[in-house]
């Protein structure tokens, strides 16, 4: 709240008893108050000339919003013409209405350099003649659950400075002044998405060193300040910058922190090469999340040489030391200083970006046990043998606040009536529950919530995709990005072949399925939008066939985003988890399923493995290879054509998919999925069909039996606990940044401190 006026705030305000069709000055200076406050989250002990202008523009804001409505009405009865677009594939244009929770911070805005030449000088090592693009941050709250706690979320927008070409726009270059302007702006326009797929080109460079330069200089911007608000440093020494910053990188992408903390040290606070190394490794820790070699960043020398060429000559330096202590390990192991370089020779040379990562960091870890255990086995052995203390598990964790208590609240209140609501900050009491496994009540409690979460969603489905669906269905869900190492391509082998079955026998007892497959291909992936046509194309045919009925649907679930993923995960039966083993880090979808009372048909692969742990492998419907099996059919080689040559329903399927059947106006519109399939799938879809087939058959058999069923659910529910959020915070904090989870609560904005 703002502190009382003293006479002196008094005498400095500005008068508006004159301000025409202001009756109330009260209500004024209360609004002026309000928004100085919330608006601009100030209050008069920090607020600037800047910040009074603001509060003040936004409470005359306030008195133009009527007449602005009124003219929309006008608009509205009088209809002009407008101009409308559609398109197939549409841009996630999520800012087009504004974002009402952030909030612009002009004030910390901070210049990002890009391109230039670098000077080696008796002062030190200057970066000059480069392009500058300015980062506005923008801020949104972040609360914390019952706690009063708000962090702060800081995003960074890309805008042209002020001065930016003004010269030529004064003399008539106008076009090129402003698309000089679009092109400092593009940083931040529109996000690279391709993910699991590398591509080295120059935006997304920008886009990943734009983000971390500017964080970057917030961060020292912050430590140097000694208290909130304040524009004064005191404090100067950067040697304990590691006691108050930890930089959790999230896969390589930020990477660029290395090299950019390193520069802004030695270049700009003038600190020994040693010594700012020191901090940097300190400050510094590694999160990997992929273990595909098409999804490692590898950086073209050249490309970094133009852009940024400080940060190069940092990265060679890096390397170079780095060699040096590796050629001391193990001398004459040549083999060895290649593999683990951060240089990559040939045709093109290329930066290693995750070996910067772990070069540059105290910790490396990777999100599920399996997964850590790969990353030190194989992708980054040589890293592990030489510094083992180095490497760490973190499995990753979801909230129970969303992903129970708000989006399945009827779940969440028939688990509170058994064991209370302490299990919302401490999901480990969940276990709890399997004191009443044997419940009756119990168990018919979870199949309401379940039977009712499925009939709101069927009604969404109809009203969305005008198809009825049978809500005593099984609804058998497989949502997540569109990846040929997902294996979106199994689960339409399952369909067919379920499809087939059901036209041959159409009179035996089937166990009625609603199949929803959703997720987003990256707009440069052809083979992952050939599967979203396959799936397409297969319920075209599936739905309309009117032997099949309502005993098999196929949906594909479109713009899956986390808005649709509190809907349909709450009302899923089936969860499919079917990632060849050894290919998915982790997952956390497959979390989100288990708390919300789904149980899962998987691989051993990702956290799958730490779920089957906790619940009970014999709770979890688990097929196919596991990681030695994988392994040891490489070593032999796989040949699709076998598999392919010897299940008469898996050549059926193929058959069906290659001859058209499924796309009668184009027969070979999957000629690319098949011949793929048939001669270099690297995920091996044929060598876990059978297998998964029979699987499900168990799944079939199991759904018959309700009480059974959902049996195996609560033990599901039961073995959550170690999956929140929390506890991978926690472990993070203690195991990794060196600090304490704090669970104090803070007085409230209106309680005294």
């Amino acid at each position: 709240m703002a502190k009382p006026l003293t006479d002196q705030d008094k005498r400095k305000q500005i008068s508006v008893r004159g301000l025409a069709g202001v009756e109330n000055v009260t209500d004024l200076k209360t609004n002026f108050n309000r928004h100085l406050h919330f608006t601009l989250v100030k209050d008069r002990n920090v607020a600037t000339k800047r910040d009074y202008y603001f509060a003040l523009a936004n409470t005359v804001r306030d008195y133009l919003v009527g007449r602005w409505i009124r003219t929309q009405q006008h608009y509205y009865e009088k209809d002009p013409k407008v101009r409308i677009c559609s398109t197939v594939e549409e841009a996630d244009d999520w800012l087009r209405y504004g974002n009402p929770w952030e909030k612009a911070r002009p004030e910390y805005m901070r210049p990002v350099h890009f391109y230039g030449r670098v000077e080696h000088t008796a002062d030190g090592v200057k970066w000059v003649d480069t392009q500058v693009v300015l980062a506005l941050p923008y801020d949104t709250p972040v609360p914390g659950y019952r706690n009063n706690i708000v962090n702060t979320m800081r995003l960074w927008s890309a805008k042209a400075p002020c001065d930016f070409n003004l010269k030529d726009f004064n003399v008539g270059g106008y076009i090129q002044a402003v698309l000089d302007r679009n092109l400092a702006e593009n940083i931040s326009r529109v996000l690279y998405p391709n993910d699991n797929f590398f591509e080295g080109k120059e935006l997304r460079l920008k886009q990943e060193y734009f983000v971390v330069a500017a964080t970057l200089q917030d961060i020292v911007r912050r430590f140097k300040a000694s208290k909130f608000g304040s524009t004064e440093f005191v404090r100067l020494d950067l040697s304990s910058l590691p006691d108050k910053v930890a930089i959790q990188l999230n896969d390589t992408h930020p990477a660029m922190a290395i090299p950019e903390l390193m520069r802004i040290l030695v270049d700009v606070e003038k600190l020994t090469w040693e010594k700012a190394w020191d901090i940097v490794v300190r400050t510094c820790a590694y999160t990997n999340h992929t273990v595909l070699p098409e999804a490692l960043e590898r950086w073209p020398v050249d490309l970094f040489h133009n852009l940024l060429p400080r940060h190069l000559e940092i990265i060679y330096e890096i390397n170079r030391r780095h060699l040096e202590r590796i050629t001391k390990l193990y001398p004459g192991d040549l083999d060895r200083l290649r593999r683990m370089s951060l240089i990559e020779e040939g045709d093109i040379k290329k930066i290693n970006m995750a070996h910067l990562c772990i070069v540059g960091s105290h910790a490396v870890n990777g999100v599920a046990r399996i997964h850590s255990e790969i990353i030190k086995d194989t992708v980054f052995k040589d890293f592990y043998e030489t510094d083992p203390e180095k490497f760490q598990n973190k499995t990753n964790g979801i909230t129970p606040r969303r992903w129970l208590v708000m989006c399945n609240p009827g779940l969440a209140e028939v688990i509170a009536e058994r064991i209370g609501e302490d299990y919302i900050r401490d999901l480990d009491q969940l276990k709890k529950l399997l004191d009443f496994v044997d419940d009756d009540s119990f168990i018919q409690d979870v199949a309401k919530v379940k039977q009712e979460n499925k009939m709101k969603f069927a009604a969404y489905l109809e009203e969305q995709y005008k198809m009825k669906i049978n809500p005593n269905s099984m609804f058998d869900v497989h949502v997540k990005r569109i990846h040929e190492y997902k294996r979106q391509l199994l689960n339409c082998l399952h369909i067919i072949t379920l499809y087939n079955r059901i036209k041959k026998e159409p009179n035996k007892s089937w166990t009625p399925r609603t199949i929803m497959i959703g997720g987003k291909a990256a707009p440069g992936y052809h083979t992952a939008k050939m599967i979203i046509k396959l799936i397409t194309s297969i319920g075209d045919i599936v739905n309309n066939d009117p032997v099949v009925g309502d005993r098999l649907k196929v949906i594909y679930l479109e713009n899956y985003r986390v808005t649709l993923a509190e809907k349909v995960i709450p009302a899923s039966d089936l969860s499919e988890q079917i990632s060849t083993a050894g290919t998915e880090a982790s997952g956390t979808g497959n979390m989100k399923f288990m708390l919300n009372g789904a149980l899962t048909i998987g691989t051993m692969d990702g956290a799958n493995v730490e779920m089957a742990e906790e619940a009970g492998e014999e709770n979890l419907f688990i097929f196919g290879m596991r990681v030695p099996d994988v392994e040891a059919l490489d070593k032999k080689g796989y040949d699709a054509a076998s598999y392919y040559r010897r299940i008469p329903e898996l050549k059926q399927a193929m058959d069906q998919i290659s001859g058209g059947f499924f796309s009668p106006s184009q027969p070979d519109l999957f000629k690319d999925l098949v011949n793929m399939l048939m001669n270099h799938d690297r995920f091996k879809v044929f060598a876990d069909y059978e297998d998964y087939i029979q699987c499900q058959e168990k799944v079939s058999a199991l759904y018959k039996d309700p009480k059974e069923w959902t049996k195996m659910v609560i033990h599901n529910i039961a073995g959550c606990g170690k999956f929140s959020s929390d506890r991978t915070i926690s472990q993070y904090a203690r195991e990794i940044w060196g600090m304490e989870p704090s669970l104090e609560k803070i007085p409230a904005p209106d309680d005294p401190r």
